[in-house]
């Protein structure tokens, strides 16, 4: 298998002989095996090439397990790295402490080999899985995204066609209006389809005098009202 796809694991221990063991084991299973014999090299092994599982000893000189966890959960590249801690510590207290800072499973020396295999084969498989989800989320979070903004995109076109603008070419004879196929339509349907106005039908002044002008109920209508309306010019 081409080690770009292996698996990373960076383990973090002051004995040598420890490293040997881990390494010998965990390379046998596939695993790409980084050691570290300090927090401090972890630190920077860590930033430079972000592992899958960081297997740490908790007693070593200098910086110890606890406070390499602690300043790897404060960087931003390392910090949803699982971290297992290995250790002759096994007070109650030790294994609690590393449980807060933000350990995922801690690992009594001296360890058993299956134990180990055992361990890290679960907590890499759990981390490969919520990789998947959270990639899958904001996959999921994007097309939702982006069918909110076609639905906008589509509700503002159909906004602009409701919307009458621009030159209508009008009949100054019977008032028809074509439209973009070269049809034409009475200008009433024309404004119905292409804006959101609803037309209700009555008569103007002018079109009921000329209509009506000489029937005897229209003049006695007109003389009730007093006065004859007149249409804007």
């Amino acid at each position: 298998m081409d080690k770009a796809n292996l698996e990373n694991i960076l383990i973090v221990d002051d004995s040598p002989e420890n490293l040997r063991l881990l390494n010998e084991m965990l390379t046998k299973k596939g695993y790409m095996v980084r050691p570290a014999t300090t927090g401090k090299l972890a630190l920077s092994g860590a930033k430079a090439i972000k592992p899958d599982l960081i297997l740490l000893d908790i007693d070593m000189p200098d910086m110890d397990g606890y406070e390499t966890c602690q300043m790897l959960k404060k960087n931003e590249t390392t910090r949803e790295v699982p971290i297992i801690f290995i250790s002759a510590l096994n007070e109650t207290h030790d294994k609690i402490k590393a449980f807060e800072l933000g350990g995922v499973d801690y690992i009594s020396k001296p360890f058993q080999v299956e134990e180990v295999l055992a361990r890290v084969k679960t907590h890499l498989t759990i981390n490969r899985l919520q990789s998947r989800l959270t990639q899958a989320n904001t996959t999921l979070q994007k097309q939702v995204e982006e069918e909110q903004k076609l639905k906008k995109e589509l509700q503002n076109t159909l906004d602009r066609i409701k919307v009458l603008s621009g030159m209508l070419p009008i009949c100054s004879k019977c008032k028809m209006i074509r439209n973009d196929k070269g049809y034409w339509n009475r200008i009433e349907s024309y404004i119905e389809k292409y804006s959101d106005a609803i037309f209700t039908h009555s008569i103007c002044p002018d079109c009921s005098e000329e209509l009506y002008g000489d029937e005897d109920w229209y003049s006695e209508l007109k003389n009730k009202k007093g006065t004859t309306l007149k249409s804007e010019k």
